[in-house]
């Protein structure tokens, strides 16, 4: 009895010192804190909850879900269980299992106006999924963007001055008329009824866009005005000169012209999707590469990269290795800067697709949010497009193998099947490309489950038996946000990037970079802080509900 007790006093000793990490934002050192507890009193769903709620600052959903249900188990009345676990299958994008636990929530809560106010955030993101389910068009039908927009031609096409109306009722008598000469029964005309009414609906609401009431586009309405006083790009060629002075207008916190962001987002679609799933990059002897981690949307740090290392050229070379956007607010401006360099030099920068290069991802992080406020509808489509064309690994001299998240829950994959992934879609979440998104590293040899809920993790066994295999002598990835910007495992097999210093302004951690000289290829890695940016928060453009538990 004595010794239970004395464990039970401990655990909570423990707790303390365990809630001191978490407001210190010393998350990991939190979760190792109260692991200690569970570890001497596993029956306080307390110690569960408040673990999972590290997980959570960690983006570890997969865990937070874990210790949340364990929670759960320990005492189902502690609302606070449902609460994390709500908050871990919203991180996940997943609203209708946040739903069921937000509803618990409530439930025993009724007089909680907080638990009041995230149920009916969470049931209106549930209503609007189920809405654009319900009007969504099957990929194979659906006919893409990019296919549909000749940035040549962007306000330069045609310039009716015909009156909608006269076209809207031009179209409406040419319907009839073929109704007319292929059917008369009253069953008939109701329908051709019904179907013209439609039509009209769509053809105004697609030639609205000008206020002069006339039959045109909204490309059409995309002229470059005299007054605009920002970057312009010359013809089909983009310059260095460009580049600059689009940047200089980011970073005071001007826009581009939707004009050119088309010509930009389009010309990189087109060298993208041309590229294989696994792009081998050749490093000539005596030359140097640079691979950067994560950016999130930190378009001031970017500016920083490129002051302490070199703007990217065909002789200052770099890969980014996906998670270009979401989370930080500026991801507009740091995706055209990135798609710009590789439409001004292909070789000048490579792009990795990241797990936040994904429709799911940016609908709840705030991309999707930035781009319909900063641009339009049409951009949220194209984007989406896009990031589908992103590789999904590098190679560096046949010896460095560079991908955002990790390796795989099978042994014995070669280069070649990752080469031949079909990866024009969204992620999937399984099989070789999902984990090549998602995973990560872990201490103990094998595998385990991923503390994401997506994915898995690896040991430093996997590792070597995945170098061994392809002939490699090293994995880069990113992914996850490291104390110093980067961490070495495996017995040095490994080496995580991460290149958003104090990411989402709280983790207060810093940024690195590595740099890799031919032909031994030794990484020489280069930390960095994070630099001030103009007042405008991270997750900005997050999904409202999302911005309830940041």
């Amino acid at each position: 009895m004595a010794t239970e007790e004395h464990n039970v006093a401990k655990a909570e000793e423990f707790k303390v010192l365990a809630n001191e990490a978490f407001k210190d934002r010393k998350f990991s050192h939190a979760i190792d804190l109260y692991t200690q507890a569970i570890e001497l009193n596993g029956q306080n769903a307390v110690y569960y909850a408040n673990r999972a709620f590290a997980h959570l600052r960690l983006e570890e959903y997969g865990s937070a879900i874990l210790d949340a249900t364990k929670a759960i188990e320990v005492d189902p009345k502690y609302s606070k269980g449902y609460y994390r676990r709500g908050a871990a299958h919203l991180g996940l994008g997943k609203f209708k299992e946040a739903l069921k636990d937000f509803q618990q929530v409530k439930k025993m809560c009724p007089n909680d106006p907080d638990a009041s106010k995230k149920l009916k955030e969470c049931e209106k993101a549930v209503m609007k999924l189920k809405f654009e389910e319900a009007i969504s068009v099957p990929g194979s039908v659906k006919r893409p963007i990019a296919e549909s927009i000749d940035f040549h031609s962007i306000g330069k096409g045609r310039n009716s001055s015909v009156p909608t109306e006269v076209a809207i009722a031009a179209v409406t008598v040419a319907v009839m008329a073929v109704v007319v000469m292929f059917g008369r029964t009253s069953k008939t005309i109701v329908v051709a009824t019904i179907l013209v009414v439609l039509l009209l609906v769509l053809v105004a609401f697609w030639w609205s866009g000008s206020n002069t009431g006339t039959f045109r586009s909204p490309l059409q309405d995309l002229d470059v005005e005299p007054q605009y006083s920002g970057a312009r790009i010359e013809g089909d060629v983009i310059t260095l000169d460009f580049v600059k002075k689009m940047m200089d207008d980011f970073k005071n916190q001007k826009c581009l012209h939707k004009r050119y962001a088309f010509q930009i987002v389009l010309q990189t679609k087109e060298m993208l999707q041309a590229l294989p799933s696994l792009v081998d990059i050749t490093v000539p002897h005596g030359k140097h590469f640079t691979v950067c981690g994560d950016v999130h949307g930190q378009f001031y740090d970017l500016l920083n990269i490129f002051e302490l290392n070199g703007l990217p050229s065909e002789e200052n070379p770099y890969l980014f290795n996906g998670d270009f956007v979401d989370r930080g607010s500026f991801s507009l401006e740091v995706i055209l800067t990135l798609f710009a360099f590789k439409c001004m030099s292909p070789s000048a920068i490579y792009l990795a697709r990241g797990n936040h290069e994904s429709k799911s991802m940016n609908k709840i992080y705030g991309f999707e949010g930035e781009v319909r406020s900063k641009l339009n509808e049409t951009f949220v489509e194209l984007f989406a497009e896009v990031f589908c064309c992103l590789p999904l690994a590098h190679v560096i001299n046949e010896k460095v193998f560079i991908v955002h998240g990790g390796l795989f829950s099978v042994d014995g994959v070669k280069l070649s099947e990752i080469r031949s992934i079909n990866r024009f879609c969204e992620p999937p979440e399984e099989g070789l490309m999902c984990e090549l998104l998602w995973s990560d590293p872990q201490p103990l040899p094998g595998r385990g489950p991923s503390k994401r809920g997506v994915g898995l993790s690896f040991g430093g066994d996997v590792t070597k038996r995945f170098l061994k295999d392809n002939n490699l002598d090293l994995v880069v990835r990113s992914h996850e946000v490291k104390d110093e910007g980067y961490e070495i495992e495996h017995d040095g097999k490994l080496i995580t990037v991460f290149s958003a210093p104090n990411y989402c302004d709280q983790m207060g951690n810093k940024g690195a970079f590595i740099r890799f000289e031919a032909p031994d290829l030794k990484p020489n890695i280069i930390t960095f802080a994070a630099v001030p940016h103009p007042d405008v928060k991270p997750m900005a453009y997050a999904n409202n509900f999302l911005r309830m538990f940041s």
